[in-house]
């Protein structure tokens, strides 16, 4: 139990810190959004089980040979008012940290969702009031704004992409096409739930330099995986300018409460009396918009089968060693 817990601490400290920021400054996930998606989503989640985990098991060290065992005495105690005198201050403290710990992420991430599901329902009640029916689709509408914007607001069937008078009067129909499947690609890929997973993790751990991070490269990643859904029928050239046009008329990033925005452009519509929720569009940050440009300028082939395999395996392999270490034990026990 004490190395698995030493172990456990190590991964969790060699995720949280040297990983995410070795990541981050990679080139490659350029290349392959979809695979460096996955291994971002492996890295917090097998982070935050090697966190919980590591002081969990320290925490139950005296009181079993594994986690199974150990998580059996602790409910006798508990349930049965045993002694704890076998628990030391410092195991106590641990079990404590990991209860704490788990309740906090668990807490932040429905309160999160709260947030965000209270600001989308109140933003699809102004577009019933502001919004017209737009001719390009039953799922989107039109607002009566100079500024070029697009973005998509998510909820199920309700979902909806938004469109300005500025942008349609701006854009070409080939390029109106591409900004149309671009919204589309977030909705149908449910950009808006890992941009609501990574958040939470901002949000529970504000303190940790590498949430920001990883929400960043989230941010950058779902946008590139929509430009390469409209690139399968529009061309580049098209879909560099759609991205140019909108870009221009975004408004200063704000900063998100929640979640950053999901769309190809957006601006703070408070002229029309209309302000976009987090969560619900935006271009984001500038350096975003240029590296997706850049990309699409300058493109580079993609990731070979091998590495892209080789990263899956390692995806795998991070999720399977916290798992392994905390259960295996003890089914084997």
């Amino acid at each position: 139990m004490f190395w698995t817990s030493y172990f456990l601490a190590v991964l969790a400290i060699v995720l949280a810190w040297p990983v995410p920021i070795l990541l981050s400054r990679a080139q490659w996930p350029a290349r392959d959004p979809f695979t460096a998606m996955v291994l971002w989503q492996a890295i917090a989640l097998a982070g935050g089980l090697s966190m919980i985990g590591a002081m969990l098991v320290y925490g139950l060290e005296p009181v079993g040979d594994n986690l199974i065992a150990g998580l059996r005495a602790l409910a006798g105690m508990v349930l049965f008012a045993a002694p704890t005198t076998a628990l030391g201050f410092w195991h106590l403290f641990a079990l404590s940290a990991a209860a704490l710990l788990s309740a906090h992420l668990v807490f932040t991430l429905l309160l999160t969702y709260y947030r965000i599901e209270r600001q989308r329902r109140r933003h699809r009640e102004l577009l019933a009031l502001l919004a017209s029916p737009s001719d390009d689709g039953p799922g989107t509408v039109v607002i009566n704004h100079d500024s070029p914007v697009a973005y998509c607001l998510p909820g199920g069937a309700r979902s909806v992409t938004v469109l300005s008078d500025g942008l349609m009067a701006a854009l070409e129909p080939a390029e109106l096409r591409a900004v149309l499947i671009h919204e589309n690609a977030h909705l149908t890929q449910r950009h808006h739930l890992l941009l609501w997973a990574f958040a939470a993790w901002r949000q529970a751990l504000p303190w940790l330099p590498t949430t920001r991070l990883a929400q960043e490269a989230v941010n950058s990643l779902i946008e590139m995986l929509a430009d390469d859904v409209a690139l399968r029928t529009e061309s580049k050239a098209t879909l560099i300018k759609a991205i140019a046009i909108v870009a221009s008329g975004s408004a200063a990033p704000q900063e998100a409460a929640a979640v950053e925005p999901v769309g190809l452009a957006g601006s703070g519509l408070t002229g029309a009396g209309l302000q976009l929720p987090d969560g619900a569009g935006g271009a984001g940050p500038a350096s975003t918009t240029a590296s997706r440009v850049s990309r699409l300028l300058s493109p580079k082939p993609p990731l070979a089968g091998g590495l892209r395999a080789a990263v899956l395996a390692v995806c795998t392999l991070l999720l399977a060693m916290p798992t392994a270490l905390l259960i295996v034990p003890g089914l084997l026990g």
